[in-house]
């Protein structure tokens, strides 16, 4: 059932890809939309494709999809039908998985390597709003109302080809009980879940991390848990509560260390220098999958990998 352990029977760690949405903006896509990177599956494709295919030449292990802000209320509101919006999800994981055979084509590829996998991702119901209400969790809607919006998209990426599903940037401890609760309808395919935090013992709502990381427990498809789109001065701290509370495997793929600014739709404040020697001090606090979120790049997941390659 878990993916991964094939990988760390040959390797200290298992290199999560970098950010996708941000990366796509440093290319000349235009973002400046309520569906984000998922306005790239209607209008670039290709280049979500070749975005998937840097990644796995600076090293990445799994490749994350174009879904995080992909859904069917998003693509309505776009005056997509249901059958157009399940065809972008579908394509989503399509794009992520032919990146991945064509790179595994060359066999130069494959030297020192393991076939990379395909993560469907599934992001918030904040993402879906558009408002930055992803990072505070302020919803104010049930387990069951959370379970309704994301069962529908989850049902077509449990289908689509992907390896696992990759439930990301996660605020809040309802909607991760909402998740763990909905993988069981859909028992054939693992998951990771990665919270998002504010600090090293809350995440972005004001609840406990350590309250969220003991959900993982409750589900065999739980095969990770960790933290993601978190500054990474706060990682270290997360890693080793999460380590005292569960038998998961832990992961971290931490931001630039910029927060996003939904009033002015831009990121503010100072990045981190780099990502080298803090994953190798994520490697010793207990993270085992390792990679970046937002504002980072195929150079910062190269500098991972060659960094836990030398401890």
């Amino acid at each position: 059932m878990n993916p991964f352990e094939s990988f760390l029977l040959r390797q200290r760690a298992v290199i999560l890809d970098g950010a996708l949405a941000t990366e796509l903006e440093q290319r000349g896509a235009d973002l400046n939309d309520a569906l984000w990177s998922a306005r790239v599956l209607l209008e670039k494709p290709d280049l979500i494709r070749q975005v998937h295919y840097d990644y796995l030449m600076a090293g990445a292990d799994v490749l994350t999809t174009a879904s995080y802000q992909a859904t069917f209320a998003g693509f309505a509101r776009r005056g997509l039908n249901e059958a157009q919006a399940a065809d972008l999800l579908r394509l989503s994981v399509h794009l992520a998985i032919e990146a991945r055979d064509d790179f595994w084509r060359e066999p130069a590829n494959r030297v020192g390597r393991k076939r990379p996998l395909v993560a469907a991702s599934i992001g918030p119901y904040g993402a879906y709003l558009a408002d930055g209400s992803e990072y505070s969790g302020g919803y104010g809607l049930s387990r069951d109302e959370l379970m309704d919006f994301h069962r529908p998209r989850l049902a077509i990426l449990a289908a689509s080809g992907a390896d696992l599903l990759a439930c990301e940037t996660i605020p809040c401890a309802r909607e991760g009980e909402a998740l763990v609760a909905l993988l069981s309808e859909f028992p054939h395919l693992p998951a990771w879940l990665s919270f998002s935090c504010r600090n090293g013992q809350e995440v972005s709502d004001g609840g406990l991390f350590a309250d969220c990381a003991a959900l993982a427990n409750a589900s065999d498809q739980i095969v990770a848990v960790g933290v993601n789109c978190t500054a990474p001065r706060y990682i270290e701290e997360i890693l080793r509560t999460a380590g005292g509370i569960t038998h998961k495997l832990l992961l971290c793929y931490p931001n630039s260390g910029e927060a996003w600014d939904p009033l002015h739709n831009c990121w503010i404040g100072g990045s981190a220098s780099g990502f080298a020697l803090p994953a190798q001090r994520w490697y010793a606090a207990g993270a085992r999958l390792i990679g970046g979120c937002c504002r980072t790049t195929p150079d910062d997941v190269r500098s991972i990998r060659q960094a836990l390659a030398q401890i």
